[in-house]
């Protein structure tokens, strides 16, 4: 999880949902994200759950690590659109 709380922007309805499409079809993702440092950081690995919490959402990925969705930046070549 994010040590470093701030401000939680949500995320956009559609990329919520293609989020919770790839955690329901198991299927392999490359997740592009910024780190608890701020630091671009990427993983492939399935999604487990997309769940909300204390006022933010959150990925859980299939390896066990956790961060928050408006820390991701885009997954599988398709770009977090941004406000």
């Amino acid at each position: 999880m994010d040590i470093h709380p701030s401000t939680y922007a949500p995320i956009s309805c559609e990329f919520h949902d293609r989020l919770e499409g790839i955690a329901t079809a198991r299927k392999l993702a490359r997740i592009s994200f910024l780190d608890a440092q701020g630091v671009v950081t990427h993983r492939m690995t399935t999604i487990a759950d997309v769940y909300a919490r204390g006022g933010a959402e959150y990925l859980a990925t299939g390896s066990g690590e956790t961060f928050r969705l408006d820390r991701i930046l885009e997954v599988d070549g398709v770009r977090l659109p941004r406000a």
